[in-house]
């Protein structure tokens, strides 16, 4: 089984239109979506990242810029993630298709450099 990292990609603004009840049934898809896999061992690890706020890192001209982001009013910002275990790219992409998140975003799938 190889390992795969996916990213939850949103626009913030998306979620901030919701009613408190819509966010608590969205959460509980992910918890239910999350949990199934648990159980098959499917899913290594999932984290859920803070709306706003973080750090952005860039070297320029020998020296370190640090910048405060991402915002709320940028358009795509990455909202969580999870390590799912697969057997192969068509394996964890059949895995991501049922991830709830797709009602609500964009999914990137990366395969995890194991060597």
């Amino acid at each position: 089984m190889s390992r795969y990292l996916m990213l939850l990609h949103e626009t913030p603004a998306h979620f901030a239109a919701k009613s408190p009840a819509e966010l608590q049934a969205i959460v509980e898809e992910y918890i239910q979506w999350s949990d199934r896999l648990r159980k098959e061992g499917r899913l290594l690890l999932s984290e859920k990242l803070v709306d706003e706020g973080g750090k952005r890192l860039k070297q320029q001209g020998g020296q370190l810029l640090v910048s405060d982001g991402p915002y709320a009013e940028v358009k795509d910002v990455v909202g969580g993630l999870f390590i799912l275990s697969a057997e192969s790219y068509d394996d964890a992409v059949a895995l991501a298709r049922t991830c709830p998140h797709l009602l609500h975003g964009e999914v990137e799938l990366r395969a995890i450099d194991d060597a």
